[in-house]
């Protein structure tokens, strides 16, 4: 695993060392998605993030069934206590 410290200029920008972008293959012109998880900074490959989350959808749809049905479900059930809720409250 290559590692490298980075500083952030007055501008807020970042140069990623060149030994980091070597190993990943990042080039002038590729496009990275930046995103906060777990309170780190990601930068990710656009192309690798939405193949990566479309390997993900496609597990989840053939484990769970369909993600539209568990959508479906979880709206009513949030409806079901606003009702409850709404009920209690006169």
């Amino acid at each position: 695993m290559t590692q490298a410290v980075l500083s952030v200029s007055d501008q807020g920008r970042v140069v990623i060392p060149v030994q980091l972008r070597r190993e990943l293959n990042i080039e002038p012109g590729s496009h990275l998605v930046a995103y906060v998880e777990d309170e780190r900074l990601i930068l990710e490959d656009r192309d690798h993030l939405a193949a990566r989350v479309q390997k993900e959808a496609q597990v989840s749809r053939t484990t769970r069934g369909s993600v539209v049905d568990d959508l479906i479900a979880q709206r009513r059930s949030e409806a079901d206590d606003e009702q409850r809720e709404s009920d209690a409250a006169r």
